[in-house]
């Protein structure tokens, strides 16, 4: 129980962005051979938290293990993770290629938190790759879908990337919570003009799954059931059918 005890606090300090305590953390929880299910699945933080540190060796080690395991497994999420810890160790257009390939396959699986943690690693490496305006839709994304899904620290990392390429990201609160968020806003008025999932998707680069996971939030918040309602709780001008906003 340790062992998962351990893995559980390396995901929490790397959403706290607490990279020591990580990489500590996940050094206990990669250590034991013996439970290689756990240790296969905190090798990724290791990865994540060993990069941030500076410790290149170890990040490097981690990820052959990783490998070990992602590799003969062969589907799109086991790839999908090692691309996104692969792309934590290149540079250049490497390493956008593996951020991309990561987003490609993780969002063709159920998997949210990993999908929202690729793209929060891709839109950082694009902040300090200088591309601002790309990085800003990689971390609008990331910080919709952990905001979604509950992942408060992981959340929270994402609004100050955000706050640093300069765009403002107001915190959730229960008042805000049914409003639609700025990437929901952006895909239900694409769907509201014609433009099919996998169209949206290419747009914004992002997957269809992810299109379309939004667009079910966004009948939800609006309290319709297909597409053809946009035209009317969503009309041209922008606003809320019934409301000012």
């Amino acid at each position: 129980m340790a062992i998962y005890a351990h893995w559980a606090a390396a995901v929490h300090y790397n959403g706290l962005a607490r990279y020591e305590e990580a990489a500590a953390a996940a050094r206990q929880a990669t250590s034991n051979t013996f439970e290689y299910w756990v240790s296969a699945w905190a090798l990724p933080e290791l990865v994540e938290a060993a990069t941030r540190v500076g410790d290149a060796e170890l990040a490097r080690d981690s990820l052959e293990r990783l490998a070990e395991t992602t590799q003969p497994a062969g589907t799109d999420f086991a790839l999908g993770i090692e691309a996104r810890s692969r792309a934590l160790l290149t540079s250049g257009g490497g390493a956008d290629l593996q951020y991309r390939e990561a987003i490609e396959r993780l969002g063709r699986t159920e998997v949210r938190p990993e999908l929202a943690r690729a793209h929060l690693l891709y839109g950082e490496w694009l902040r300090r790759e200088g591309r601002r305006l790309d990085a800003r839709e990689q971390l609008r994304t990331a910080y919709d879908l952990f905001t979604a899904i509950g992942m408060e620290a992981f959340a929270e990392r994402a609004r100050r990337e955000l706050l640093a390429t300069g765009e403002k990201a107001r915190k959730r609160s229960p008042d805000t919570r049914e409003e639609l968020t700025p990437q929901e806003g952006q895909i239900a008025r694409l769907a509201r003009d014609g433009l099919s999932n996998a169209e949206i998707g290419a747009q914004l680069f992002v997957s269809a799954r992810t299109v379309e996971w939004h667009l079910r939030h966004v009948f939800a918040k609006l309290d319709i059931t297909s597409r053809r309602q946009l035209q009317t709780a969503l009309p041209e001008d922008g606003r809320l059918a019934g409301t000012g906003t």
